[in-house]
């Protein structure tokens, strides 16, 4: 399905606002340690600002996994995004399937903490670069 250019702005900014939304739930689970929860708002945050970067760029993905690979390939080997940010949004991917779905590893605050501030970054570099 083809998106005319208002379609797609108003698709890429629903996506850029829900991740805003999540990302506004992350002090709340951070007060409840609720590091599993919080993991999983934080893969689906970046997944959403990912999500708007690939429709503004007129990429279509289909899973979530196509998704990643599509960030990779079209923006961190190109050297849009650093190889950090490309292996941030994987990591998180990973961190998230293994506490939705892993009953027997619980996700930590030592892992998860220090991957927020970067993670907002990242949020924010990828709005900065749709506005451009």
């Amino acid at each position: 399905m083809s998106l005319s250019d208002e379609e797609r702005r108003i698709m890429v900014e629903l996506e850029i606002e829900r991740a805003e939304k999540i990302t506004e739930q992350f002090p709340t689970l951070q007060e409840q340690k609720y590091w599993d929860t919080l993991v999983n708002r934080m893969y689906y945050a970046v997944f959403h600002a990912v999500s708007a970067l690939m429709i503004h760029n007129a990429i279509h993905v289909h899973t979530h996994r196509g998704t990643l690979i599509a960030f990779n390939k079209e923006f961190v080997r190109t050297g849009v995004f650093s190889e950090e940010e490309g292996h941030l949004f994987s990591k998180l991917e990973g961190m998230r399937e293994r506490g939705d779905y892993n009953c027997f590893i619980d996700t930590t605050e030592e892992e998860i903490v220090p991957l927020i501030e970067p993670l907002k970054a990242l949020i924010a570099k990828i709005k900065d670069k749709i506005s451009q």
